[in-house]
């Protein structure tokens, strides 16, 4: 072996091993969906995957003190299609009430992003209120043992005052029907329609709900247009869920929705989230 390859050879090795780094969170994500699961996959993402029960529910108004049994709305989720680079699927569900709203939902180098058209063939008015699209966050948080169950909330955040609060926030309320979790109402909406449980005082700057990687590179943030709630759940979750108002006979509306999985920059993540939902600024 020459001289200029002995001391070519860890130069090279190094540069493979940028280029592997750079491929892979280059890479495009992917997706797939199978019994009310989808999961968006990159080999750059922590565990190889994020996995979001889709959807969880579709809910009733009414919903802040009743029995959560009676809330649900009964809903059957269906694949209709995928195409051949695995970067684009659409869902249709059959709510029991006769709605049927169909998903499409695309994947991006960084993002995903949901185009929902939800419509009310029937001759009866909808009460389908608000939906639940449940991200789970253990894997990406780090927090996956079964004796850090909320471990992961260390690591989630939401945007109170204008500013990024790490949860537990400073104001964190502990009493509801069901307990624990945290819920922040949308500006505007009905403090009787959110979740179950604990209902905080204050309300959300931005309509949008992250988290960090457990190593501190990645940051994955939800919102959609219109939203109901924000809500940090128990199954090591966090939601942005849509928001429906009901359905008139005859009735369709649209809803749109964002899953940021970018590099960890807090700012670029928030420019980002303000051109994609710019009517949400001037909610109070």
């Amino acid at each position: 072996m020459s001289l200029r390859t002995i001391f070519l050879l860890p130069l090279c090795l190094v540069l493979l091993a940028c280029s592997s780094i750079a491929s892979a969170a280059d890479s495009p994500l992917t997706l797939s969906w199978s019994k009310n699961y989808l999961r968006i996959h990159g080999k750059h993402l922590p565990g190889g995957e994020i996995e979001i029960h889709y959807l969880e529910a579709y809910c009733k108004a009414g919903s802040t003190d009743r029995d959560w049994g009676k809330t649900l709305i009964k809903h059957k989720t269906e694949l209709v299609s995928i195409n051949a680079d695995k970067t684009q699927l659409k869902l249709k569900c059959n709510l029991e009430d006769g709605v049927q709203v169909s998903h499409i939902i695309t994947a991006h180098k960084d993002e995903i992003d949901f185009q929902v058209i939800a419509t009310n063939p029937t001759k009866q008015a909808s009460q389908a209120h608000w939906a639940q699209p449940c991200i789970r966050v253990g894997k990406f948080t780090g927090h996956t043992k079964p004796d850090e169950k909320y471990g992961y909330i260390q690591n989630s955040f939401v945007f109170i005052d204008g500013k990024l609060q790490m949860m537990p926030t400073p104001v964190w309320e502990m009493k509801a029907r069901y307990i624990p979790g945290q819920v922040w109402a949308a500006p505007g909406v009905n403090r009787n329609d959110v979740n179950p449980r604990p209902l905080n005082p204050q309300t959300p700057s931005f309509g949008i709900i992250g988290c960090f990687s457990a190593d501190d590179k990645l940051i994955l943030g939800s919102a959609w247009e219109p939203y109901q709630e924000l809500f940090q759940g128990v199954a090591r979750c966090v939601h942005s869920d849509f928001r429906i108002g009901g359905l008139k006979p005859g009735e369709t509306k649209k809803i749109r929705g964002k899953l940021y999985l970018m590099e960890n920059d807090v700012e670029a993540m928030l420019n980002r989230y303000k051109k994609d939902f710019p009517e949400q600024l001037s909610k109070k």
